[in-house]
């Protein structure tokens, strides 16, 4: 009996969420229903009859506050199909041009258009080059890396050689280990040379370290300096029960981790009955 009850009412929560998605969509005007159906086909991948709703959308309604995502999306379902790559380039262009765009969806076409130039270029297109090479310069970070580690795939070497000054910032400034080394591979292929002789300029990266300090009535009495990597793995792998020892002494083990790592700061304990001082912090 509780089954058939349970059952019962996902089929009844199911049914309110449909009669409410009814209700929106027979609300709608047609410029938003057009949209709504264009968006399911997209969620389908029925690129081409999505494409044909978002053109219906654009041609019938120009002066719809949706235009601006019509158009974008548009490039999106020809970028899904095959031999459309030069039409997408040009739609994910118009889109660009919009002073309705949104950052996230440029910066989305913006990447989407490096990656179609190159897919154009492999297929003998040299030309479709210059839309990644001038995306080198883009102000948008994201934008910049994609194109330098796309163009570094280039064979020729005059070309794909316009990516090193931007694969040397990546190497230079950024901390994800894994950005970083995706930039040294793209260099790599550029030319070795010139990634050993970065990394001969670099100041070598010194390793984070868990210091801690004890004093005595004023005198420092203990000096520890432990690798954050080894204490981070010898932290991790206490026991929940360990951990809830120590909360029910007063420390917790988590805020105290956070409290290091995302704060930087300094964590002080103080018994004033022994006359002690303990410092804890990375550096």
């Amino acid at each position: 009996m509780r089954c058939k009850m349970k059952k019962s009412v996902s089929y009844i929560g199911v049914l309110i969420l449909a009669i409410f998605v009814l209700h929106i969509f027979a609300h709608a005007q047609p410029d938003e229903k057009l949209f709504m159906e264009a968006k399911i086909l997209i969620f389908d991948k029925e690129w081409k009859k999505a494409q044909e709703k978002l053109e219906q959308l654009i041609d019938e309604y120009p002066d719809s506050p949706l235009i601006s995502q019509a158009v974008f999306y548009k490039a999106k379902c020809l970028k899904e199909q095959k031999g459309k790559e030069r039409d997408a380039l040009k739609a994910y262009q118009d889109y660009l041009e919009r002073k309705d765009r949104s950052k996230s969806l440029a910066e989305d076409a913006e990447t989407d258009i490096i990656e179609l130039a190159y897919k154009l270029y492999q297929r003998g297109r040299r030309s479709y080059l210059s839309e990644i090479e001038k995306r080198l310069s883009s102000p948008n970070r994201v934008v910049r890396y994609f194109a330098a580690i796309k163009l570094s795939q280039v064979k020729d070497k005059r070309i794909s050689a316009k990516a090193v000054p931007v694969l040397k910032e990546i190497i230079q400034k950024e901390r994800d280990d894994e950005l970083r080394d995706r930039a040294k591979i793209a260099l790599l292929r550029i030319d070795p040379d010139v990634l050993k002789d970065l990394e001969d300029e670099m100041p070598e990266r010194r390793a984070l370290l868990l210091k801690i300090r004890v004093w005595k009535h004023g005198k420092l009495t203990l000096k520890i300096n432990i690798p954050w990597a080894l204490a981070d793995l010898a932290l991790g792998s206490m026991s929940e029960e360990e951990r809830a020892e120590l909360r029910e002494e007063g420390y917790d083990l988590d805020t105290i981790i956070k409290t290091l790592i995302e704060e930087g700061e300094i964590i002080e304990i103080e018994n004033p009955e022994e006359g002690t001082v303990i410092k804890i912090w990375i550096e």
